[in-house]
C-alpha cells in the first residue's frame, strides 16, 4: 500500500487540470501508487493572493473529480490572509471534500497569526501540512523552517502536524522536530540521500515519516527509492510508505463517510 503524501498539478503536461491529473495517474500506476493528495493548482506562486489561492483550490477541485476512489486533496491556504483562508477551508473542507491544508510560504508558521487556522483543523480533524527548508541563501521572506514547525507545535501540542520536506538540509530538520512528538516528518522532494529515511526511523520512529513524491517537481521513482532503498525492518517501511498516512487521515475521511479498505 503507497499513498502519496505530496502531489501538485504544476510541472505536469496538460491544458487542463483533468489532463493533469489522467498524466499523474498513468506514472502512480506505473510505479504501484495508490492513492494521492493533491495541492497547489497553477501557476506556481511564491505569494499568492486570497483571489489566486481560491483560483488554486477549485482546479484541485476540478483534477479531484474524476478520481475520488483514489486522490485526496489538501486546501492551499496562507497565514497571511488568515480570515480569507478560514473561508477556503469551510468552503473546500468543511463544506466540501477536501481533507487538509497546504500552508506554503508568505507567513512564518511560527507567527501567532496562523493560529486560528490550525484551531478550525483542528475541529475538523484536516491534516495540516507546512512546507519547511533551510536555504543556504537564505529562504524566502515568509518561508518556515522545522524549527519553526516545532515553536507552533508547543502552541499546539494536541494537533498532528506534518513537517513538509523535513526542511530539506533532513539532518537539521530531525533535530529540530525531534522533541515533537505532534509532529511527523514529509520525506519528499530533496534528493534520494542515503541515510536519511534510516536516521529519521532512528531518531523520531518509524511512526513518525510520511512519504510523499513532491511530483511534478520531482518522480514517484527517485522519491520511492528513498524508502525501498533504506536499510530499515520492512514493518517500517510499510508504515511510511502509506500506513502513517492513512491513520492521520482517517479521522476525517470517517466524518465524511469514506470508506478505506
Amino acid at each position: 500500500m503507497i499513498w502519496d503524501l505530496h502531489c501538485h498539478l504544476s510541472g505536469v503536461d496538460g491544458n487542463t487540470p483533468d489532463e493533469r491529473i489522467a498524466q499523474l495517474m498513468t506514472y502512480a500506476d506505473r510505479m504501484g501508487v495508490d492513492r494521492l493528495v493533491f495541492y497547489m493548482g497553477y501557476p506556481f506562486l511564491v505569494d499568492p493572493t486570497p483571489e489566486q489561492l481560491a483560483q488554486q483550490n477549485d482546479q484541485v477541485l476540478q483534477a479531484l473529480t474524476h478520481w475520488h476512489d483514489r486522490a485526496f486533496g489538501f486546501t492551499y491556504v496562507s497565514a497571511k490572509y488568515a480570515e480569507e483562508s478560514l473561508a477556503e477551508i469551510d468552503r473546500c473542507i468543511a463544506n466540501g471534500p477536501m481533507v487538509g491544508i497546504k500552508l506554503w510560504v508568505a507567513a512564518k508558521c511560527s507567527d501567532e497569526q496562523i493560529d486560528p487556522i490550525i484551531k478550525r483543523c483542528a475541529e475538523l480533524k484536516a491534516a495540516i501540512f507546512q512546507h519547511t527548508w533551510y536555504k543556504v541563501g537564505g529562504n524566502l521572506p515568509g518561508e518556515s523552517t522545522p524549527a519553526d514547525v516545532a515553536r507552533m507545535a508547543a502552541r499546539h501540542p494536541e494537533t498532528p502536524l506534518i513537517c513538509g520536506h523535513t526542511g530539506g538540509d533532513w539532518e537539521l530538520g530531525i533535530r529540530a522536530v525531534r522533541g515533537s512528538p505532534n509532529v511527523s516528518i514529509g520525506i519528499a522532494g530533496s534528493d534520494p540521500c542515503a541515510g536519511f529515511v534510516e536516521m529519521a526511523v532512528r531518531e523520531l520512529g518509524p511512526e513518525r515519516v510520511i512519504y510523499g513524491s513532491d511530483i511534478g517537481g520531482r518522480s514517484f521513482a527517485s522519491q520511492l527509492a528513498k524508502v525501498t532503498g533504506a536499510a530499515v525492518p520492512e514493518p517500517a517501511k510499510r508504515l511510511i510508505l502509506g500506513q502513517n498516512l492513512r491513520r492521520m487521515l482517517l479521522p476525517i475521511l470517517r466524518e465524511k463517510g469514506v470508506r478505506i479498505d
